[in-house]
């Protein structure tokens, strides 16, 4: 006796899909002259205090020898490289995601900042750059003295 079954025409889709994928990740599997070496950007944070400017950037894996921090005409540039891990073969890389190569941020100041005095700071994978401001521009307590009786 036969066993019949309807037909479905999506039967066979799902090892399909499956079939496509792996060919895909054969095909991206260790490339990292596309996606690991791409231009990136860090993540950034500012912040302002009363007495300077605070600029944190998020760079893992970056070597400080790596790091140039500039300031021309009240700009303030953030360059460096996250040079690619050569200690794992590519052929055993299942994916790379992590973004390597040279970067560059540039931020304006105004110009109640003391570019003279910024100092930078690298830790944990966090560079930190302290732009003081000027003392002109830091905020001033005025005392205010009462007249009395037209004095």
């Amino acid at each position: 006796m036969t066993n019949l079954s309807r037909w479905d025409p999506f039967r066979g889709i799902s090892s399909f899909q499956e079939q496509i994928n792996r060919m895909f990740e054969d095909t991206l599997r260790g490339r990292t002259d596309q996606s690991a070496l791409t231009t990136w950007a860090p993540a950034v944070d500012i912040y302002e205090t009363e007495q300077e400017l605070v600029v944190k950037a998020d760079l893992p894996d970056v070597n400080e020898k790596d790091l140039e921090i500039r300031v021309e005409n009240n700009v303030l540039t953030i360059r460096g490289e996250r040079k690619f891990e050569n200690s794992v073969s590519e052929d055993n890389y299942l994916r790379i995601e992590r973004a390597c190569g040279a970067f560059s941020r540039s931020f304006s100041l105004p110009n109640t900042v003391d570019p003279d005095a910024i100092k930078a700071e690298y830790r944990d994978g966090v560079l930190t750059v302290h732009v003081p401001k000027r003392e002109e521009a830091k905020p001033k307590q005025i005392k205010v003295s009462v007249a009395t009786n037209g004095k």
